[in-house]
């Protein structure tokens, strides 16, 4: 490692560097929308497109969707596999390629299609249909392709239990995707849809030989098999305790949860199955929950002119902190124009109601953001410390007020300290780990435990406040969460990365706080975590990390180099020497370089790769505006040095 002194000696040209900044900065500031925010589309995987297909084929409001563009996205996002793909690269998905096939046959695609017989071969030689996830068997099962007794029951009886256990014990994604199909499998519809399909050519074992039943693992979770036979027996025999009290429950609380819009929790899966709850009790297409409910799912589409496909989530919260923040570490004026508007269009969405998060948290007084437009059930610790380090580093025409709002917002995340030192992304305490063995859970994404990354957000963000703020954590919170980083070091040196791909991720954010609240206590933890960033250099200067690494830890810290991923290293290692005094100047030099080179001339970056995360090792996001800001940040950051 070499000395700040020796920046200087740099083999960064400063006129690239100089011109690759202001080519950055005039691309993102030219996408600020007119009222102030930044917001980019937020990829996945064709699931989002799939369902939707079955959604409208289901409640009849097809014609009335451009719907027919669906087949050409899908087509073009096949693979020469086969297959489709949870995340770009991955060689194909089984659960995915069988949604995205049911979508097409759905559109009216024959399964003689030569794009269908491929995607027939490819599911056929990985199982078929009876070695899919649980959610893709539900979305069959809804229009008779395949038998709701291979499904875990849910009995809606569940709502009557107290608050804590077991809705409140779920992560919010679960909860809100859970309990309206609490209904809808109680009434286990299966709906006439037109074209009519059956997809019993995806049964390897035959449709008639195929056994519809939950797996057994041989261990102690078969115990909830056992629960599941007895559920069942209860339906057979028409012995369901108070069911129909347990049903209006969960009506009543879908109903009370729609955003004004007609959202759900800001996701699709929650608004899908929402939907599908209201269609199982009988609403009209025309109630206005309906039609709301409708109009927020419309919102999510991206159309062109001859592809229609969905998003998962909106992020225009996350996109606009995330934004300004690059924009004033790279040099802009914190009181400049766009940085003010955005910062305004933050603070006039900070969320001032209680949500969920208050059922465990009694203590708390609302005050944070959510990721979305609308959201108001669910603000998330993550979003709310990007957002306070963005609004504290603009200059605003009322400083108090955006004082008082910050001050708001870091009292909140103050009581949403988790029992484990650290912060989870949206509720307190959020880590019963059982519920990832019932069968419904196969995701493995039933809770919302404390995260190094989350944690680290949130020192940063303490550590940047640097006293400005009437509000700050106690220093027994600060202690409690740095000794929570430190026990969660992983051997090689990084940190997991649970919310971005992966243990680089999770290493950038991890030394952005420690290097401001424990330089010294922490300096050989430091040293370890930016060592372990150095190894991972590839020989083009770059970074990359691989999804597959959240299966297999012998990839962490490998792949092929990504603009978005580069620029966490660079950060980190940027932040290590911040604390230490030493930079490893030859590395970081290498990685800028590597940016420099790969900018475009518009001032953009591009990479193929998702890098976001969203269940490791089930669902995967590229965001469109990371591989743009990061990257900003990073030689933003580095030019600050010279």
């Amino acid at each position: 490692m070499q000395t700040q002194d020796q920046v200087s000696q740099s083999n960064i040209s400063l006129e690239k560097l100089h011109q690759a900044i202001d080519r950055s900065q005039n691309y993102l500031l030219s996408l600020q929308t007119a009222e102030g925010y930044w917001w980019a589309e937020l990829e996945s995987n064709v699931t989002m497109a799939s369902e939707t297909v079955l959604l409208h084929k289901i409640w009849g409001t097809d014609a009335t969707r451009p719907l027919h563009k669906v087949e050409n996205y899908l087509r073009r996002q096949q693979r020469d596999h086969g297959g489709w793909e949870l995340f770009y690269g991955d060689r194909g998905e089984l659960s995915v390629t069988v949604e995205a096939y049911m979508a097409m046959r759905l559109l009216g695609v024959p399964a003689s299609d030569p794009a269908l017989q491929r995607a027939r071969k490819f599911i056929c030689d990985r199982g078929g249909i009876s070695k899919t996830r649980i959610f893709t068997k539900f979305h069959l099962a809804l229009i008779g392709c395949y038998d709701w007794s291979g499904l875990p029951s849910l009995p809606a009886w569940l709502m009557l239990l107290p608050d804590s256990f077991p809705i409140y014990e779920m992560s919010s994604w679960a909860r809100g995707s859970t309990v309206p199909l609490l209904i809808v499998f109680d009434q286990k519809p299966v709906y006439i849809v037109d074209p009519a399909i059956n997809l019993d050519e995806l049964y390897v074992e035959g449709r008639g030989n195929a056994k519809f039943e939950l797996p057994s693992k041989g261990d102690w979770s078969d115990v909830f098999l056992w629960l599941d036979s007895a559920f069942k027996l209860g339906e057979l025999l028409d012995l369901v305790p108070f069911r129909q009290e347990g049903i209006a429950a969960a009506e009543k609380w879908v109903l009370e949860r729609q955003e004004p819009t007609g959202d759900w929790a800001g996701i699709m899966p929650a608004m899908l199955n929402s939907l599908l709850a209201l269609r199982a009790l009988g609403y009209d297409a025309n109630d206005p929950a309906v039609v709301r409910g409708m109009q927020s799912v419309d919102r999510f589409a991206i159309e062109t002119d001859d592809c229609y496909w969905i998003q998962p989530c909106l992020s225009p919260v996350w996109d606009t902190a995330l934004v300004i923040r690059a924009l004033v570490d790279s040099g802009i004026a914190p009181d400049h124009p766009a940085l003010v508007k955005g910062a305004q269009w933050l603070l006039d969405n900070q969320i001032l109601d209680d949500g969920d998060w208050s059922v465990k948290n009694k203590a708390g007084k609302p005050g944070g953001w959510a990721f979305e437009f609308i959201n108001r059930f669910y603000p998330d610790v993550d979003d709310s410390a990007v957002v306070v380090m963005a609004l504290n580093a603009v200059q605003m025409p009322n400083e108090p007020m955006k004082q008082q709002a910050i001050a708001r917002c870091v009292n909140w995340i103050a009581t949403m300290q988790c029992n484990g030192g650290g912060w989870a992304a949206f509720d307190l305490n959020n880590d019963a780990d059982w519920l990832n063995q019932v069968p419904y859970g196969d995701l493995k994404a039933m809770i919302d435990p404390n995260t190094a990354d989350v944690t680290a957000r949130v020192l940063e963000m303490v550590g940047r406040l640097d006293g400005n703020s009437p509000a700050a954590l106690s220093q027994s919170a600060i202690d409690r969460a740095i000794a929570y980083l430190r026990h969660e070091q992983e051997p090689e040196g990084g940190w997991f990365g649970r919310w971005g791909v992966n243990y680089i991720y999770g290493t950038s954010g991890v030394l952005s706080a420690l290097s401001l609240l424990a330089p010294n206590s922490c300096r050989r933890e430091i040293e370890r975590g930016a060592h372990w960033l150095i190894t991972c250099q590839n020989q083009n200067g770059g970074w990359g990390e691989t999804c597959f690494s959240y299966r297999d830890r012998s990839l962490m810290g490998q792949g092929d180099s990504t603009a978005s991923q580069t620029a966490w290293a660079l950060t980190g290692l940027l932040a290590a020497g911040d604390a230490t005094g030493t930079y490893a100047m030859a590395a970081i030099e290498r990685g800028v370089q590597y940016l420099l080179d790969t900018q475009r001339p518009d001032g953009t970056w591009d990479e193929d790769y998702f890098t976001g995360t969203g269940f490791p090792g089930h669902f995967y996001l590229k965001y469109h505006l990371y591989l743009q800001h990061f990257p900003l940040t990073a030689i933003g950051r580095y030019r600050a040095l010279a």
